[in-house]
């Protein structure tokens, strides 16, 4: 009896650190630019019916807290950055790596493919990367400590 129950805790104790793995590129992250490394803004990555989204919660960038898509068409046009939904529907493709269609670019207004995975050597650094074509630039955001 005493060794089912060590056993049933076992088994609950891995199924608990199974359902974490890969849900730690969930939380707040803050982006960067790749180019001159000023930071732009931070980015709440959440997880809705299965999906993996990612919100603008907070522009970074001085002088920019306001800023709409104004190089946006349809419905995004002349929209708030902030709050707008820039990463949607992405799904697992194999472990801690998701993919999908949608990483939006407001500055650019322009949206690519995508996929984004936690550094190997650093949990606290998600790679984000945009394909367009054959060409792709990857990101690093960094978690923001709460």
């Amino acid at each position: 009896m005493l060794k089912t129950n060590k056993q049933i805790l076992i088994y609950i104790f891995l199924l608990c650190v199974n359902l974490s793995y890969g849900q730690e590129i969930l939380g707040k992250w803050k982006t960067i630019d790749d180019r001159n490394g000023v930071e732009k803004a931070i980015i709440n990555i959440y997880e809705q019916d299965g999906a993996i989204f990612g919100k603008v919660v907070k522009i970074l960038e001085e002088g920019k807290e306001n800023a709409k898509c104004v190089k946006c068409k349809g419905e995004r046009k002349d929209k708030p950055i902030l709050g707008m939904t820039i990463i949607e529907n992405l799904q697992k493709a194999k472990k801690g790596i998701y993919t999908g269609k949608t990483l939006f670019d407001p500055q650019q207004a322009m949206t690519f493919r995508c996929k984004i995975w936690l550094n190997p050597d650093n949990s606290n650094e998600l790679y984000v990367r945009g394909y367009l074509a054959f060409l792709y630039r990857t990101q690093t955001w960094v978690k923001v400590q709460e």
